[in-house]
């Protein structure tokens, strides 16, 4: 499991990055139970991406893969189209990271929104690197 800790480790290193790009950032920490371990709502930043960053972390540690790689089973023609209405919605956006130990357990997620999905996903991918 993700300790406190780490969590809070992800967060800075999340909050480095979104500053960097000017973006104002919610992320989310989840443990390998898709349960809140840490947050952040940077000033400014968008009130409805709350539930994007914490659904884009659900869906990676619910899947064990990034939020984006969801979509790929769930948009239509693929093998199993509405996939994103199960587990009381799926946020299949980029910007969910797994979160792993280093014998590769996963041990939770991390998810960002408030920027573009290309920001969003730089940034988990630069909150994921302190783990």
């Amino acid at each position: 499991m993700i300790t406190s800790k780490a969590a809070q480790a992800v967060i800075t290193a999340g909050l480095k990055k979104a500053t960097e790009l000017g973006v104002r950032a919610n992320i989310a920490i989840l443990d390998e139970g898709a349960h809140l371990k840490a947050f952040v709502r940077m000033d400014g930043a968008v009130l409805g991406s709350i539930d994007l960053a914490q659904g884009k972390a659900r869906t990676s540690a619910l899947f064990g893969v990034t939020s984006e790689a969801v979509w790929d089973y769930c948009k239509p023609g693929a093998p199993a189209p509405g996939l994103e209405r199960s587990n009381s919605g799926l946020m299949p956006f980029p910007g969910g990271i797994p979160l792993t130990s280093s014998d590769g357990t996963l041990i939770g997620a991390v998810g960002v929104s408030g920027g573009t999905p290309a920001q969003d996903a730089d940034i988990a991918r630069a909150a994921a690197e302190a783990v």
